[in-house]
Formats: structure tokens, C-alpha cells, sequence
């Protein structure tokens, strides 16, 4: 019975643990400065399908509705916490730019963030690209970049969960600081 006992006692600490770690978070964002990598909205399935085309939503794999609300939470918690929200740049993937025009109401386009999942080839370049505009120092609201799993891992070396946030502080002359993660569950 005492194991079990501190087993729960454990669980509840590092629970404890992590919210106060996600309050830390949302108050370095809130000084703005920031870059916050965010992985699209829940999409149902894996990859897109056959036929995929760039400029066809219908042709992709796209946010489900719970996704969506997903989306939305995120906008939600960001203005209720008062974060600074500056330039949303987003992959052409249509979950990508529905999840940052769900959030934030804008997206603009950038191709560096595009899916590395179907050219493999492309994720030097793309990565070399992000990580020269992640580790430039900035005064002012934070720069949102929503795109896909294979690109932050890339860059990170974490591979979030759908609508799971990582942020990042720049560190100047190519280098970043990962200040941490924000899953879902801290849009509660």
C-alpha cells in the first residue's frame, strides 16, 4: 500500500512540477522576444493522401474538428495571457495555415517550413534556413511558426504532439535556447 502511496504522491508532484514550469513559460512569452514552433492542430491519419497537391485542401490531410477547436484554444489562451503575437509564418499545408488562421487570424506562407516528410532531401536547406531566423535576437511581440513534426525535430530534436508548442529563445550567431514546451493540456 505504501508504494502505491508514493507512487500517486510522485504523480502529483511532477504535475505540480510542470505547471509551474508551463506559468514560467507563458511569462516569458508574455515579454515577447520569443519564437514559438507550433505543430498543426490534431489532423486525423499520417502523411498525405495519394494525389496530394500544394493548392488543393481537398487533396490533403486536414484538421479534424476537434483540431480545429484545438486551434482556436490556442488563440484563446494567448490573448487571455496577454502574449505578444508579432509575424505568424506558416507551412503552405492547409493544416498548417487553418491551424495559424484559426490561433491568430493571419498566416503568412513560408516555404522553409513545408513538410520535410515527402523530400527528405530538402531538410538540410529548410533547417538551415529556420535556424538562421530562430536565433536572430528580437525586441517585441514573439514570432509564431506553425508547421510539422519532422521539421521541429529536426531543428530541436523534439517531436511535439499535435497543437504542442515549443519555445524558443534566440541566442544570436546561428544558436537557440529550447526555454521549453507548452503541450495541449496547458491551454486548459
Amino acid at each position: 500500500m505504501s508504494r502505491a502511496i508514493a507512487v500517486i504522491a510522485f504523480a502529483l508532484l511532477a504535475m505540480r512540477g510542470s505547471a509551474l514550469a508551463d506559468d514560467a513559460l507563458w511569462a516569458l512569452l508574455k515579454g515577447g522576444g520569443q519564437v514559438v514552433m507550433i505543430r498543426h492542430a490534431a489532423a486525423p491519419g499520417t502523411g498525405d493522401p495519394p494525389g496530394f497537391r500544394i493548392d488543393d485542401c481537398s487533396a490533403q490531410r486536414n484538421l479534424s474538428e476537434a483540431g480545429r477547436e484545438e486551434a482556436r484554444q490556442i488563440g484563446a489562451v494567448f490573448r487571455a495571457r496577454g502574449i505578444p503575437v508579432g509575424r505568424v509564418l506558416s507551412s503552405r499545408w492547409c493544416r498548417c495555415l487553418e491551424t495559424a488562421r484559426l490561433a491568430f487570424g493571419r498566416a503568412e506562407p513560408w516555404p522553409a517550413l513545408e513538410s520535410l516528410f515527402r523530400d527528405p532531401n530538402l531538410e538540410e536547406a529548410r533547417t538551415r534556413e529556420v535556424r538562421q531566423l530562430v536565433s536572430r535576437p528580437f525586441m517585441g511581440a514573439n514570432l509564431i511558426l506553425v508547421t510539422h513534426n519532422f521539421n521541429i525535430r529536426a531543428l530541436t530534436g523534439i517531436s511535439p504532439a499535435s497543437g504542442e508548442m515549443v519555445v524558443i529563445t534566440p541566442g544570436g550567431d546561428r544558436r537557440f535556447r529550447v526555454a521549453g514546451r507548452l503541450a495541449p493540456r496547458a491551454l486548459r
